[in-house]
């Protein structure tokens, strides 16, 4: 995995956002995770702050300035739950997520995918580079009445230069994966002026002024953003790192999720050039909020990645190959996994392997 950031942290002060939902469930998980790493890493703190649906409902704002200035000013990283977004237009409210990446200048999410060796179903390895700033996420829309009825638009933006940092970040991914093979996601046979631009300009990386043949070692190929999601399923094998403007890049990985088994497995991080926060790829699920059996694994690994990209990467290997035992072994599992296990007893048995 490329780290965004220089050596190796020194100090982890890390805001521990639980926001809605599982989120207050999973983050407890990920932080006894990071607490059993012991001496192999800087002793963490946590700073427990607000953000989320659940919040806006009490004080009318998702997203507290207090929460903005401590991870601007106190923390160098931080840990992100899920949110409730609701599907309704609710007066005041914008997702909280979406604007800490903007603030803190989260541009690339990266978002991993892969199967376990030992474990049933087909061999996935492949990361998902996602531009996090900009497409249909600016959320510039519009409702008007005309003679016909109600109309909608929406601003789709794409610039060159939010297109040339993910792409740079996508190489560097590639760069340091095996297969060193890079896809670009897009659907510029309709969208030939926002998703060409893209296009053009990922592509146009490696000839960008101090690269000096860096990315010659990977291989560069595209697709569709429909026939993406149709090979995924047929022949997963065939993709290494995939990046993708924002909305593409979310569509595809919680796809890529199924093919691992449940998104209560796939971790990501939100990564900047001074800033990383983890958030496992999973939603709120208010469907099994309170329960205690939601799958902690998510959050686990994203405390992992989290690790890496602050340059400690064998504790990083550690939670990480403590998670792939667990799930090898089978005894351990939640219901999402076909199993019967607590978010406490998956936790735990994780742990007890770190």
């Amino acid at each position: 995995m490329a780290s965004a950031l220089r050596g190796v942290a020194k100090s982890l002060k890390i805001g521990m956002i639980p926001a809605d939902g599982i989120g207050k469930e999973v983050l407890p998980a990920a932080q006894k995770a990071l607490l059993a790493l012991g001496s192999s890493i800087p002793k963490p703190e946590f700073v427990e702050l607000l953000a989320g649906f659940e919040y806006f409902s009490r004080s009318g704002e998702a997203l507290p300035e207090e929460t903005v200035r401590s991870l601007q000013e106190e923390c160098n990283c931080a840990m992100f739950g899920a949110v409730s977004s609701p599907s309704r237009k609710v007066v005041g409210y914008s997702s909280p997520i979406v604007a800490l990446r903007k603030k803190l200048d989260l541009y690339a999410n990266i978002r991993p995918v892969k199967s376990v060796d030992g474990t049933a179903g087909p061999k996935v390895d492949m990361v998902i580079v996602r531009e996090n700033t900009e497409c249909l996420y600016v959320k510039q829309e519009n409702l008007t009445s005309t003679p016909n009825g109600k109309e909608a638009r929406a601003t789709r933006l794409i610039t060159e230069r939010a297109s040339r940092r993910i792409g740079q970040m996508a190489f560097e991914v590639a760069l340091n994966r095996p297969n060193r093979h890079l896809t670009v996601v897009h659907k510029s046979n309709v969208l030939s002026v926002t998703d060409g631009l893209f296009r053009e300009t990922v592509r146009a990386v490696p000839q960008l002024d101090g690269v000096n043949g860096r990315y010659d070692a990977v291989k560069v190929d595209e697709q569709l953003v429909d026939s993406m999601v149709y090979r995924m399923f047929r022949e997963p094998h065939a993709f290494d790192v995939a990046v993708a403007p924002n909305m593409y890049g979310d569509i595809i990985s919680d796809a890529a999720a199924a093919l691992v088994g449940s998104l209560g497995l796939v971790p990501s991080v939100n990564a900047g050039d001074t800033f990383v926060m983890g958030e496992p790829v999973h939603g709120s699920a208010p469907d099994i909020a309170g329960k205690g059996i939601a799958n902690p694994i998510a959050a686990i690994r994203s405390a992992a990645m989290l690790l890496q990209h602050l340059g400690h990467y064998t504790p990083a290997e550690r939670i990480n190959n403590a998670v792939d035992a667990i799930l090898r072994e089978g005894q351990f599992l939640t219901p999402d996994l076909g199993g019967k296990s607590t978010t406490e007893e998956v936790t735990d048995a994780i742990v007890k392997k770190i």
